[in-house]
């Protein structure tokens, strides 16, 4: 896969750094192919392990036909939004993943997913996690997103005060 090279090599983040800032968020947005050409752009939760992003979703709807159709994505992290008024500047930092989107098919894998979420957003609550992956597995659809390219950023300012 060939992506374009960041052209601001000095604020550019390690990938360690950049994977540090997939795991303590909590949401992004997640960039896909859409009707008619369109780009969508969608702000979505998701779990992050072992160079794979996970989302889960509804059955239906535009994002499960957009991944359907094309499984080429973006997804972006806004870690540090700081405005900075008198400089007429932002100090930022952020993560853009591209890579290639899928529909989980395999159970095991859903299953996976679903414990995943469960764990990240209700820790130590197994039980609670049981009652739900029983009675809202079969209407979840569970999404798969393969990291091909990674890539972090941050404002000048911030590397300055490393």
């Amino acid at each position: 896969m060939e992506i374009r090279s960041m052209r601001r090599k000095r604020q550019q983040l390690s990938e360690e750094e950049s994977i540090a800032i997939l795991e303590r968020a909590t949401s992004g947005t997640l960039a896909l192919l859409g009707d008619n050409g369109y780009p969508y752009a969608i702000p979505i939760s998701y779990v992050y392990a072992d160079d794979k992003l996970y989302f889960h979703s509804a059955l239906s709807g535009h994002k499960v036909d957009a991944i359907r159709n094309c499984d080429k994505a973006s997804f972006c992290v806004i870690d540090k939004d700081d405005i900075h008024p008198e400089k007429y500047t932002t100090y930022f930092r952020s993560v853009i993943a591209f890579g290639r989107i899928h529909i989980i098919e395999d159970e095991e894998e859903k299953l996976f997913a679903a414990r995943l979420f469960g764990n990240r957003y209700n820790p130590n609550q197994e039980e609670a996690l049981q009652k739900e992956i029983k009675h809202g597995l079969s209407r979840m659809l569970a999404i798969r997103f393969d990291i091909e390219h990674l890539t972090g950023k941050e404002a000048i300012e911030l590397m300055r005060e490393r």
